[in-house]
């Protein structure tokens, strides 16, 4: 069925004839005419009955119309929450970012998100490698590293930094490094062989002043919060992410003058994206809450 002709059909049977139809179109009465008598064509039935006074629906008139209302609705429907979302923070959205970071500096600082916007219906997808925004997994993406897609908006928000750490069961246990070489002395746990791209440098504790190569790890995981749940079980000496190091409260910092690799935290999405308004206050929102004493970096 030909939408534009269902759109004239109704139309014309809310005004009661051809004429007062055509006024409020703008158009002419013998063109309206046409339409509606190639809609009727199409359908294969008669959808008024002519007379001199006007219009009356057939049997048949009286089915469109029904449905031709409900279509009308619908789309009045769609179109007030469509403006209302770019006037009002509302609607769903999807957000992506690594484990580690989502599952715990970021679901803390959401909540105030959520209450701040409570019509912003929030989905969190948490994984370590970059989900592909231009299939629309996600809206939106907080990532550790600065994107490749020409075609995506991003905005530096933060940097953070790696703190070699350990518990203070471990502390106990095995002592203290004093200096970056006596980690050949110590039991390291350390990121998986496998890292993905953002998180390359992730193991450079490994490397950071060894005298026979690149040390071995006492125990080797695939995601950074595993990391962190093994430096807080004191199994060994790790390094984490100052935000996660902040968040933990369990693990103690050690060798400080220990220059570790900067990770840059960007808000990332669609260039389709760009005037949504619940986008735009999520996107301010993380740029005001990530200062760096709230990252662990002051």
């Amino acid at each position: 069925m030909d939408w534009e002709k269902l759109r004239l059909f109704h139309a014309v049977a809310e005004a009661g004839s051809f004429t007062e139809a055509a006024r409020r179109l703008h158009q002419s009465q013998p063109a309206l005419s046409r339409q509606i008598q190639a809609l009727e064509t199409d359908l294969g039935a008669a959808l008024f009955h002519r007379h001199a006074r006007g219009l009356a629906l057939t049997h048949e008139g009286e089915q469109l119309l029904a449905a031709a209302r409900n279509v009308s609705e619908r789309i009045d429907s769609a179109e007030r929450s469509i403006q209302a979302t770019r006037s009002k923070p509302s609607g769903e959205l999807r957000l992506t970012t690594t484990v580690s970071f989502g599952s715990t500096w970021l679901i803390h600082h959401l909540k105030d998100f959520l209450e701040q916007y409570p019509d912003i219906k929030l989905s969190l997808w948490l994984s370590d490698d970059d989900v592909d925004l231009s299939t629309r997994q996600a809206d939106v993406a907080i990532r550790f590293h600065e994107p490749k897609q020409s075609d995506l908006i991003q905005k530096h928000l933060a940097t953070v930094r790696h703190v070699i750490c350990a518990a203070p069961s471990y502390l106990e246990r095995f002592g203290r490094p004093q200096a970056v070489q006596d980690l050949d002395q110590h039991r390291i746990v350390a990121y998986g062989p496998h890292a993905p791209d953002p998180l390359k440098d992730v193991n450079w504790i490994l490397d950071a002043g060894a005298s026979h190569g690149r040390r071995e790890p006492v125990l080797a995981l695939n995601n950074i919060y595993g990391l962190l749940q093994a430096v807080e079980a004191g199994i060994g000496i790790g390094a984490l992410p100052s935000y996660l190091f902040k968040h933990s409260g369990k693990v103690m910092p050690l060798l400080t003058d220990a220059v570790g690799p900067r990770f840059p935290i960007y808000f990332v999405y669609p260039r389709e994206l760009k005037r949504s308004i619940r986008v735009v206050v999520l996107r301010d929102f993380l740029a005001a809450r990530m200062t760096p004493e709230q990252l662990g970096m002051a």
